[in-house]
C-alpha cells in the first residue's frame, strides 16, 4: 500500500509538503501542483522553486506537468532533467477550472483523444523519461475517459491517476464508482485512485471494490485529517490534537519565515475550510474566524480551536 500527496494547486507547494512530511507518516510519494510546459526559448525554470531538489529531499517527489502541445514536453522535461535530475514526470489532464478548460488544458483537452495520445506518444517515442497521467472520467462525458484509457494501453506509461468526475463537476455530487469500474477493467496499467478519501471506512470500502488498486491518492481528506495517511495504514499513535497543535505551530512559522503576516494569514485562512473539520467547528464558528483580519487575533483564535 502505498499513499500519495495530491497535487492541489496553491496549497501543496514544497513549504506546505516539507511541514507535513516532518510532522507525520504514511506519505510514500508526492505530485507536485502544476507547470506550465514551453518550448526550450521560452523555459525559464530556474524560477521554479517548487521542485528544485533542495526543496525536495524528504521524499519521492514528480513534477507535474500541464499543456497541450508534445513538443513542449519533450522541451521541458529535457530541460528539467538536465538541471534538476528528475526522471518522472506526470501530466495533468483532470484540472477542472474554467480558464485551464478553455485553453484545452487540464481536462479540457479530454474530448480529443487524439491530442492526448499525441503527448503519450511523442513523449514515450522521444524521452527515456517515466510518463504517467492524471485524469477524470472525462470533461463532459465518461466515454472520453474511457476512449482516452484504451488507447493509453498502447504505451508504457508508469501509472494513471484517475478521479472518479467529470470535468463539468468540479468537486461537487458523489464520485461516479460505477463508470470508475469501467475505467478499472478496461487498463493494462497501474492505476491509482484519487477522489473523496476522508476515513478509513472510505479506504476499505473502495479497496474491496478495487483489489488490484495498491496506491492512493489523498488531497482534501489529508487536508481534513493530516494524520489519514497513518490511520490508512495502521500506525497512528499518540494525541491527536497535541500532534496537530505542534504541527499547525510549526507550519505557521515556516510561512512566516518566507511570506508576510497578511499573506500568512490568507494562506491559514484557505487551509481552515478543511482544519474546521477535523475540529468539528460549526458554520458559525468557522466564520467568525475567518472574518478576522488583524494577524494577532487571528492567529490567537486559531489556536484557541486547536487547543481546546
Amino acid at each position: 500500500m502505498r499513499i500519495w500527496l495530491a497535487p492541489l494547486h496553491g496549497i501543496t507547494n514544497y513549504m506546505f509538503r516539507n511541514s507535513l512530511y516532518r510532522q507525520v507518516g504514511g506519505i510514500d510519494c508526492c505530485v507536485t501542483p502544476f507547470l506550465p510546459v514551453q518550448e526550450t526559448a521560452k523555459l525559464n525554470i530556474r524560477n521554479w522553486r517548487d521542485i528544485w531538489p533542495k526543496n525536495n529531499t524528504d521524499i519521492l517527489t514528480i513534477p507535474q506537468l500541464m499543456g497541450n502541445k508534445p513538443a513542449h514536453f519533450v522541451d521541458t522535461m529535457r530541460m528539467v532533467h538536465d538541471m534538476y535530475g528528475y526522471e518522472a514526470f506526470n501530466w495533468n489532464i483532470g484540472c477542472p477550472v474554467a480558464q485551464v478548460v478553455r485553453r484545452r488544458r487540464g481536462c479540457g483537452i479530454m474530448p480529443d483523444a487524439d491530442a492526448v495520445e499525441a503527448v503519450v506518444r511523442t513523449v514515450t517515442t522521444q524521452t527515456p523519461f517515466r510518463f504517467s497521467v492524471k485524469m477524470r472520467l472525462g470533461l463532459k462525458e465518461p466515454s472520453e475517459g474511457l476512449e482516452i484509457l484504451e488507447r493509453l494501453n498502447n504505451y508504457p506509461l508508469d501509472f494513471i491517476v484517475i478521479h472518479p468526475r467529470l470535468g463539468t463537476q468540479m468537486y461537487e455530487g458523489e464520485p461516479d464508482l460505477d463508470q470508475m469500474d469501467l475505467l478499472y477493467q478496461h487498463t493494462r496499467h497501474r492505476l491509482i485512485y484519487s477522489g473523496d478519501l476522508f476515513s478509513l471506512d472510505d479506504y476499505l470500502k473502495l479497496q474491496n471494490r478495487y483489489p488490484k488498486i495498491d496506491d492512493w491518492m489523498l488531497g482534501r481528506g489529508l487536508l481534513r485529517n493530516p494524520f489519514l495517511a497513518e490511520e490508512l495504514k495502521g500506525c497512528f499513535s499518540g494525541d491527536a490534537k497535541q500532534r496537530f497543535s505542534k504541527y499547525y505551530q510549526l507550519w505557521t512559522q515556516e510561512l512566516l519565515d518566507s511570506v508576510k503576516e497578511r499573506s500568512t494569514m490568507a494562506k491559514l485562512k484557505e487551509l481552515w475550510h478543511y482544519y474546521a473539520c477535523f475540529f468539528k467547528l460549526s458554520p458559525e464558528q468557522l466564520q467568525q474566524l475567518l472574518r478576522i483580519n488583524d494577524w494577532e487575533q487571528f492567529f490567537d483564535r486559531s489556536l484557541q480551536f486547536v487547543r481546546s
